[in-house]
């Protein structure tokens, strides 16, 4: 390995340097090179890039040109442009000559050479990795055991949930010798996943949390799925784990284990857990011949065994019981999740106040950089743990590579960046002292990334930022809407372009936060139902093509002052926008010709088309960019022979407008239905919409649900039988009861069909009915027979597909009939 290593005299000279872990020309054998061109051996290389949109700090990237759902190769000349010299690379076809500046390196599969690349790298740590694995809580138990031991180790931590193939990779890259420890998270979802991560990591202590449903449907049988997980501790010394799984029988003979439960043989001793009144727990355990009692914030048992966990890890690593006990007693819940939340004053919050590191860092500033809806970027930062001198230096570039417009400081161990970074710079001891100062810095018309320690609580600040609202709010998981994105593109040839429907409120998850993600991810066109819609996403920044479904005379000055193109679907329409163009003196408009063939609802019938061509081509005010139409029934095999006879029609009317016109036009037919049922239909650009937010009518393709309507329970009462609920006296009681009333009625969205039982909403994962009449901004719950609190939190639908059913609907009727007044939280990660 070819090392380079700085030797300054003090902070400044640091911090005018880059630390150089590797050299272009050190990375020839690590990553098996069949085949090279290296312009500049001694480059310096020291961030790992594969996606052209996040690249940092071009000049010393190393490019892998990974094939997933969009093959990474034709995103190189954009990489190039941008300024990285050096790729990984499969194809064969590479004109090197378009880059005469950069380096290449040719291999079988560029993902395995990354990963042999970083497990080269791993190799070079020579302090204790720990591994973990399991069906739930890897993430929780990975973030407390850095929080629990961070008082007095330097803990490396893989960052948020990189666990899987891509993510450990890039997760080791940036391990040194300036940590103690390092925790490493493994997820998999398929069998033979493990073989390759256990490779990169080598895990010297193992953590098995637990077995559970989660990603079952990847595997045969339990049996074969803990198998399959427990290959991440085939080289690990030491492993432990709650033995009520019974995971010993899976492990090498060689593996030494370390487990907890109630048997003798345990080595630490679970007794008594008592769920408190006030929601938490209180744990006895043993262990040797101590025994101590804590209690915990906590009453689900998943969050219970987390704690366990945790304790019986820092005990094999020598702490005492007293200490841990004590350690514990801190521990709080975990929001996990990176949020954009709307704030005072037009600013768009991210609160990602949980943790902070330079990974996670990293990885929150992308996040801030992909928000386009203000120019202005704040990011408001706390001192970090354990940060030496060298990690100073890669902070300090971090920083550097950022288009901020000012960085506020909480703590005092960053001091150091004063003078050192372009942009303004504000320092205050503590959150407190930021707190009393809040209101004398003017936050406006900006994007806030809110970035902390968890002993600084800089939620609190995030509390005053935030927009004040109604206590219900809808969940939008900003990751599950890429991965639900990335999993239609997957089945689409590379020519078809994507068109995504964000109209109605994007399906009830908001406006311009979904359209900032889709742009990001390169969608190729917007669409949306009404001009206003389309003007407030051009006012977010937003630049992709829109479409405005059917509109009406009154938008046409909107449509050209903000570069929206209308569908045509009428005569009518298309003379008066001619006639509007004509007076505005506009050449080539782009529009969309809506055809009708069977919907019946919008668009020209095929005996029109002949009509609409000639009417068109005398014109030079518009410009045809579309064609499109509607299936019917793309989701029903009932009515297949209808469905082809539409797309028959639409080709027949389309090919005859073509030919008067004399160009060709983008053709697209299939909507999201058409998507997974009718791949003749593809065309030249599909239509994706209701399952791009996570409703899946076909049941085939496995997708995450996007958004999650939550409220809390306000007040419980203890009713005798023969009382009545709500309005009208509806809720008759049949024993004694306890109802809960929760925050949110009709107004907020929730069907008055819901009432009387016929709804059901889940608190802490149970499942119970509602009572009575449903109320404007209230309802009731029974909630006799389940544990429960008040200020609990409440899933408003459990399952969308069966609470449409129960009131006779479809899941679209409830996603957009979420009122405005309903905050929605975007989260990604």
């Amino acid at each position: 390995m070819h090392n380079s290593f700085l030797v300054v005299e003090n902070i400044d000279e640091i911090c005018s340097l880059r630390f150089i872990m590797y050299t272009l020309g050190s990375i020839l054998i690590p990553i098996h090179s069949k085949q090279h061109l290296i312009c500049d051996t001694e480059l310096p290389i020291y961030d790992l890039a594969y996606d052209s949109r996040k690249i940092r700090n071009a000049e010393h990237s190393l490019f892998f040109a990974l094939k997933n759902v969009r093959d990474g190769h034709t995103f190189i000349p954009d990489a190039y442009q941008k300024g990285v010299r050096a790729f990984v690379v499969s194809r064969e076809d590479i004109d090197v000559m378009l880059y005469p500046e950069a380096s290449f390196f040719w291999v079988d599969d560029v993902l395995v050479a990354l990963q042999k690349l970083a497990r080269y790298h791993r190799e070079k740590f020579n302090k204790p990795v720990i591994g973990i694995t399991g069906s739930n809580g890897k993430t929780i138990v990975k973030e407390w055991l850095t929080q629990l031991l961070q008082e007095d180790k330097k803990v490396y931590q893989s960052p948020k949930s990189y666990n899987s193939q891509l993510g450990v990779a890039l997760s080791l890259w940036d391990l040194s010798d300036d940590y103690d420890c390092a925790i490493i998270e493994a997820g998999i979802s398929l069998p033979d996943e493990m073989d390759q991560l256990e490779a990169m990591i080598c895990p010297d202590i193992g953590i098995m949390t637990n077995i559970g449903v989660a990603h079952a449907d990847g595997f045969a049988s339990k049996a074969l799925k803990i198998t399959e997980k427990i290959k991440l501790f085939k080289h690990a010394k030491d492993v432990i784990f709650p033995s009520r799984y019974g995971f010993e029988v899976y492990l090498p003979a060689e593996s030494r284990t370390f487990t907890f439960g109630e048997s003798d043989r345990d080595d630490v001793k679970i007794g008594r857990i008592e769920e408190r009144r006030d929601g938490s727990s209180s744990i006895q355990v043993s262990y040797r011949q101590e025994m101590a009692t804590f209690t915990v914030p906590f009453v689900d048992k998943g969050s219970v065994e987390d704690v366990l966990i945790c304790l019986t890890t820092l005990l094999f690593l020598g702490y005492s019981l007293d200490a841990i006990v004590h350690k514990l007693g801190r521990l709080r819940p975990l929001e996990m999740r990176l949020q954009l939340k709307t704030g005072r004053n037009n600013c768009s919050i991210i609160d990602d106040t949980y943790s902070n590191d330079l990974a996670s860092l990293q990885i929150a500033l992308d996040f801030l950089h992909q928000q386009q809806q203000h120019k202005k970027k704040t990011l408001i930062l706390s001192d970090m743990e354990g940060l030496n001198d060298k990690l100073q230096i890669k902070l300090l570039s971090i920083l550097r590579q950022q288009n901020l417009t000012r960085i506020i400081v909480v703590g005092s161990a960053l001091r150091y960046l004063q003078g050192k970074l372009q942009m303004p710079l504000l320092f205050f001891a503590s959150t407190e002292e930021l707190v009393q100062n809040l209101h004398e810095i003017s936050l406006e018309n900006e994007s806030i990334l809110i970035k902390g320690s968890r002993r600084y609580h800089l939620e609190d600040v995030s509390k005053l930022l935030v927009a004040k609202s109604h206590e219900t709010v809808l969940e939008i998981n900003l990751s599950a809407l890429e991965h639900n994105l990335k999993a239609y593109r997957s089945m689409l040839p590379s020519h078809v372009k994507l068109m995504a429907m964000v109209k109605a409120f994007s399906y009830g998850s908001g406006s311009y936060e979904v359209a900032n993600l889709l742009q990001f991810n390169k969608v190729d066109y917007l669409t949306v139902a009404f001009a206003d819609e389309g003007v407030e996403l051009r006012q977010h920044g937003i630049d992709l093509p829109i479409m405005v479904l059917s509109p009406d005379e009154q938008a046409f000055e909107s449509l050209l002052i903000f570069k929206l193109e209308p569908e045509i679907y009428s005569f009518r329409i298309l003379k008066a926008l001619i006639d509007f163009l004509r007076i505005r003196k506009q050449k080539a408009v782009p529009i969309h010709i809506k055809i009708d063939t069977g919907m019946h609802r919008l668009g020209f019938l095929s005996n029109e088309i002949a009509e609409l061509a000639t009417l068109l081509s005398t014109t030079t005010e518009v410009e045809v960019k579309t064609a499109f139409s509607h299936l019917v029934a793309a989701g029903n095999r009932h009515h297949r022979d209808f469905t082809m006879q539409q797309i028959t029609m639409f080709s027949a009317s389309v090919n005859e407008l073509e030919a008067i016109l004399g160009y060709k036009v983008i053709r697209h037919v299939a909507n999201t239905s058409g998507i997974v049922n009718w791949p003749s239909a593809y065309m030249d650009m599909v239509r994706l919409g209701i399952g791009l937010y996570g409703v899946d009518m076909s049941g085939e393709m496995g997708l995450e649900k996007v958004g999650e309507l939550k409220t809390t329970i306000t007040q419980i009462k203890e009713l005798p039988a023969g009382e009545t609920v709500g309005y009208d006296r509806k809720g008759l009681l049949h024993r004694p009861s306890r109802i809960a009333t929760v925050k949110i009625g009709y107004a907020d969205g929730y069907s008055r069909r819901f009432g009387e039982g016929i709804g059901e909403m889940s608190i802490n994962g149970q499942r119970v009915k509602t009572v009575g009449s449903i109320c404007m901004d209230m309802c009731m719950l029974d909630v006799t027979d389940i544990m429960a609190h008040e200020l609990d939190e409440v899933v408003v639908f459990p399952d969308l597909m069966d609470a449409a059913k129960r009131i006779d609907t479809i899941p679209y009727e409830l996603l957009v009939n979420i009122s405005d007044r309903v905050k929605r939280i975007y989260f990604y990660g």
